[in-house]
């Protein structure tokens, strides 16, 4: 598409259009996890049950990404696009409507291999409507629905689970895939259509055991104890046995599934791996703030929800700053900006307590919102800056995947060391008591923490518990600082996009 064919009118509704189906598809990542102890309990499900209704859809959407630049070269833009907002819409429905644990589960896999083209579609389609001095605004409109849509999730699934019910959170996709369809037929353009080009049965197979067996082994890693497992062993044995094959497959394959050629732009090489930075530091605070805030401090779901709102904030005020500043300043001293703020943000936040206050929760949220759209926007406008337009839908669709990836990654990490560190604070914390300490005198306390007491042993057992969980969740947001400096570094070898009159 030649963006000066395309009236300023045309291309408003075109980024309206597929803005609103990125939003929904992102969106329905995190706006079940509030609502998954009522689906519990409507299901008749587990704790282990009752994840594969987030499992399923993040394993479906991992493997389906991969697909979007063959087919859309097959069948075309417009019409995959279309085909994955109908399928996507009509499967949200249909996980509304389950009434047992197998149906929702199976819609859930529909729902993520439907959406799983529209963010990638949405990036390719900015990237072509929009002349190469105004990439860096387009990427900040798009990286608004990325980065906001994970954030509100949470709160809007809260408020619709409180106010109405669980089945809200899908039915809410309707109407917004409703409009996001009459907008992509009526504007978007077709692409040029490649039917020479066959379908690689032997690498999507690879890729997708790879992929699959990664995505189960880091989500179900921390129920099963890890590599004390088998069932966990075997799926990383496979997954990197798999990935080893995909590899030597496609720099051997004639007409491989992925082009070799993609990964030789240094610039987008390296945006990979950020972008795996990227993808730990947003979706592992998100995954930590909400059972910080419910479980340890005891917030209601909505107001846990509001706190964690100004986050999204701070993110779409960073983004409208940089879609401004990216053809002026040099990307990489915006990175290293969003670097600093995010590095900042968890330095401030291994500083909590038990004490911790509403409103040093919000400011530090509101700057590291800052930080991620002070990274999100430059990284995904420099990384595009020298791939040839030819691999736009292949790159966009390895850019989702290995944010998705590094999102999974992360959340698997940031769990594991919360559950070890609570245990080994646990244990720590319980050595250094005793029944003779001055401390428990139960002439100071009374019989609050009396040992000899059941009543007493049970709540000086709750308190410890408590203090050794808020010293593992301080130690996660110091692991999580420690990946953010180390990551820092890789801004030096990008190189500077040429700029244009």
């Amino acid at each position: 598409m030649n963006p000066a064919a395309i009236s300023p009118f045309e291309r408003a509704m075109i980024t309206a259009s597929i803005m609103l189906a990125t939003v929904i598809q992102v969106v329905d990542m995190t706006i079940v996890n509030v609502a998954l102890p009522h689906m519990q309990g409507a299901m008749s499900a587990n704790q282990d049950q009752i994840s594969w209704v987030l499992t399923s859809y993040i394993v479906a959407a991992a493997i389906a990404t991969p697909l979007t630049g063959v087919f859309a070269s097959r069948y075309g833009r417009k019409r995959l696009m279309i085909f994955s907002i109908v399928a996507f819409t009509i499967a949200s429905m249909l996980c509304g409507s389950a009434h047992s644990l197998g149906e929702i589960v199976a819609y859930r896999l529909i729902q993520g291999a439907a959406g799983a083209a529209l963010v990638p579609l949405s990036q390719a389609v900015l990237l072509d409507i929009y002349p190469k001095e105004k990439h860096g605004a387009a990427m900040a409109l798009w990286g608004m629905g990325v980065m906001i849509g994970p954030i509100l999730g949470p709160t809007l699934g809260g408020y619709l689970t409180e106010l109405y019910s669980w089945r809200w959170a899908f039915y809410i996709n309707l109407p917004v895939g409703v409009l996001a369809v009459i907008g992509a037929g009526l504007y978007l353009r077709e692409t040029a259509l490649d039917r020479t080009r066959r379908f690689d049965y032997f690498g999507f197979v690879l890729l997708s055991l790879a992929i699959g067996a990664l995505q189960l082994g880091l989500d179900r890693g921390q129920q099963l104890d890890w590599l004390s497992s088998p069932v966990i062993v075997a799926c990383f044995v496979l997954a990197g046995l798999a990935a080893y094959m995909f590899v030597v497959h496609i720099t051997t394959a004639d007409k491989p599934f992925i082009e070799p050629a993609l990964f030789r732009d240094r610039n987008f090489s390296t945006g990979l791996f950020l972008m795996v930075t990227l993808g730990i530091m947003l979706f592992s605070s998100l995954a930590l703030m909400p059972p910080f805030l419910q479980n340890l401090l005891g917030y209601p779901v909505i107001t846990a929800g509001l706190v964690i709102a100004p986050r999204g904030v701070g993110t779409m005020f960073a983004m409208l700053v940089v879609g401004r500043l990216i053809g002026r300043v040099d990307a990489r001293w915006l990175l290293l900006s969003g670097f600093t703020l995010v590095a900042v943000s968890l330095e401030l936040m291994s500083r909590w307590s038990l004490d911790v206050g509403v409103g040093p929760m919000i400011s530090t949220g509101v700057i590291q919102g800052l930080g991620i759209g002070f990274l999100f926007v430059p990284l995904s406008t420099i990384a595009f800056s020298t791939l040839a337009p030819r691999f736009r839908n292949e790159g966009t669709a390895m850019f989702s995947l290995i944010r998705n990836i590094g999102s999974s990654i992360g959340i698997s990490l940031v769990v594991t060391v919360l559950s070890h560190e609570t245990q080994a604070s646990h244990a720590g914390i319980g050595s250094q008591l005793s029944r003779f300490s001055e401390t428990l005198n139960p002439e100071r306390f009374g019989a609050v923490w009396d040992w000899t007491t059941p009543a007493g042993a049970a709540a000086l057992n709750m308190e410890v518990t408590r203090q050794a969980q808020m010293i593992a969740y301080l130690n996660d947001f110091r692991f999580m600082l420690i990946l953010t400096v180390l990551a820092a570094p890789l801004i030096l070898l990008l190189r500077k996009p040429v700029r244009t009159a």
